[in-house]
C-alpha cells in the first residue's frame, strides 16, 4: 500500500541527496598547480561545496567564499562570509570585492578555483562604476518582480557588474582557472549560473538594454548610465584573458530527477520525467501540468499506472505593481495545478525548490492531494483567493501541507512531482 505524500517526500529526499556537495565534489578535483591555490565561492550551496573541497584536496589552500545568511558551515582553511539573497547587501558587496582582489594577485603558475552555485548573483556583488549598492539593490528587485527568465535577468546583472560575466577570471589570468559548479539553470548553461563569473558571456549590452524595455522595468539613472557605457561590456568567447579558464558541472537537476524515479521505481510505480528545464509563469505551468495528469489518469494506456510525473527547472512569478503578495514559484506552480485538477481523485503532487527556500520564505514548497481544495474552503481561504493574493506560502501554512526544510546547502532549482495511483 503506497503512501502517497511519504513516497513523494522520499523522492524529494533523493533528489537532494543526489546533488549534495560532499557526495560530487571529490571526484572533480583539478591538478595541483606549481604555486598556490586560492578557493573563492559564491551561492546558497557554496559554503558546503568549500568544506568538501578542503577536506578532499591534499595540499596547501586558502580562499575565501559567500553563502546565503544561514548556509555557512565550519571550515578550517577557507573563510566563509553570510551576506544577503536575493537582494545584495554591504557583506556581500564588501566579500566579493575581497574576492575580486585575491584573483587579480595571481601568476601563472597559481591556480583559482571557484565554486558555483545558485544564488551567487547576489552574493557576489561589485557594482559597475558609477553604481551604488543601493542602486544595485533596485536593479535586483526590479529583475524578480518583473517576469523575466533567469537567463534575462541575468544578462542584465552581467551588464551592471565588475565581476560577473567572466570578469573573476579575466581578472586571475594569466592563472589557471577552474571552475566546479551546482546547476541550478534550465539547461545547465554555466554562462546562467550566478551570472557565470568565470564564464564567456555572448549577450551584449544591447541586448540588456532591449530587455530592460521590453518588460517595462523602472531603474535607476546610473543603471541606464552603465548599460549606456561600452567600457562595461563583457568578455566574449574566444578572449584572450579567458583561455587558461575552465569550467565542470559536479551536479545538475537532471541526476536529481533521475535519483528521485530510482525511489518511485522501487516502490512499483513508472517514472515519467518530462524534463529538467520547464520554464514558463508558474501557475500557468501547474495548469497545463494539470492536464497531463488528468490525461493520465483517465487515459492511462500505454501510460502504466500507477506512475509519478517528474519535472525541474525554473518558473516565473509576475506579481503585478501595487500587489503585496510575495509569490514562491512552487506554491504558485502548485495552486495552479490544485485548481485546475479539480479535486482530481488519487492524484498529489509535491513541487520545493531544492535549496529549501521558495521565493523569499525559508520554506521549500509544498504538497497538493484531492482534499486541498475542499480543505481550503472550510478554512475561509479558497484557492482563487490566494491566487489572487499572490499568497502561496500563507496557503499552504494554513493547510499545514508546507514542506519545511531548513537550508539544504545545495541548490539544484525546483523539484516537481505529480504522483497518480
Amino acid at each position: 500500500m503506497i503512501d502517497p505524500k511519504s513516497l513523494l517526500r522520499e523522492m524529494f529526499d533523493a533528489a537532494l541527496a543526489a546533488a549534495m556537495p560532499d557526495k560530487v565534489i571529490a571526484n572533480h578535483l583539478p591538478e595541483p598547480p606549481k604555486g598556490r591555490v586560492i578557493v573563492v565561492g559564491a551561492g546558497k550551496a557554496s559554503a558546503a561545496m568549500a568544506r568538501a573541497f578542503e577536506r578532499a584536496w591534499d595540499g596547501p589552500l586558502e580562499g575565501l567564499v559567500v553563502t546565503r545568511y544561514d548556509h555557512a558551515v565550519p571550515c578550517e582553511r577557507i573563510e566563509i562570509v553570510e551576506a544577503s539573497h536575493p537582494v545584495p547587501d554591504a557583506a556581500g558587496a564588501e566579500t566579493a570585492a575581497r574576492i575580486l582582489d585575491l584573483a587579480q594577485g595571481l601568476g601563472a603558475d597559481d591556480l583559482l578555483v571557484a565554486l558555483i552555485s545558485g544564488g551567487g548573483s547576489s552574493l557576489l556583488s561589485v557594482p559597475a562604476p558609477g553604481v551604488s549598492l543601493h542602486d544595485k539593490q533596485a536593479l535586483n528587485a526590479a529583475l524578480l518582480a518583473s517576469g523575466a527568465s533567469i537567463g534575462e535577468m541575468n544578462c542584465i546583472r552581467k551588464h551592471v557588474s565588475g565581476i560577473k560575466g567572466g570578469r573573476l577570471a579575466a581578472a586571475a589570468f594569466p592563472a589557471r582557472c577552474v571552475t566546479l559548479v551546482i546547476s541550478d539553470v534550465p539547461g545547465d548553461d554555466p554562462a546562467d549560473i550566478a551570472s557565470g563569473p568565470t564564464v564567456a558571456d555572448a549577450t551584449t549590452l544591447d541586448d540588456a538594454c532591449a530587455l530592460v524595455e521590453r518588460y517595462g522595468m523602472t531603474l535607476p539613472e546610473s543603471v541606464h548610465a552603465a548599460l549606456a557605457d561600452p567600457r562595461n561590456e563583457t568578455p566574449k568567447p574566444g578572449s584572450e584573458v579567458l583561455t587558461r579558464a575552465e569550467t565542470h558541472s559536479i551536479a545538475a537537476p537532471q541526476a536529481s530527477l533521475e535519483a528521485a524515479a530510482a525511489v518511485a521505481r522501487d516502490a512499483g510505480v513508472t517514472p515519467i520525467i518530462l524534463g529538467d528545464a520547464i520554464e514558463g509563469e508558474a501557475r500557468e505551468v501547474g495548469t497545463a501540468f494539470a492536464g497531463i495528469a488528468k490525461q493520465v489518469r483517465q487515459h492511462a494506456q500505454p501510460l502504466p499506472a500507477p506512475c509519478v510525473i517528474l519535472s525541474g527547472g525554473e518558473t516565473t512569478v509576475t506579481i503585478p505593481k501595487g500587489s503585496t503578495g510575495r509569490g514562491g514559484r512552487n506554491v504558485e506552480f502548485l495552486m495552479g495545478l490544485a485548481e485546475a485538477l479539480e479535486a482530481l481523485p488519487d492524484t498529489y503532487a509535491i513541487a520545493c525548490d531544492t535549496d529549501g527556500i521558495d521565493g523569499l520564505d525559508p520554506v521549500a514548497g509544498a504538497i497538493v492531494s484531492p482534499d486541498t481544495l475542499a480543505r481550503a474552503a472550510a478554512a475561509g481561504y479558497p484557492v482563487a483567493d490566494a491566487m489572487s493574493r499572490f499568497d502561496g506560502h500563507g496557503f499552504f501554512a494554513r493547510l499545514g501541507d508546507q514542506v519545511i526544510t531548513g537550508p539544504t546547502l545545495t541548490n539544484v532549482n525546483d523539484f516537481r512531482a505529480i504522483l497518480v495511483l
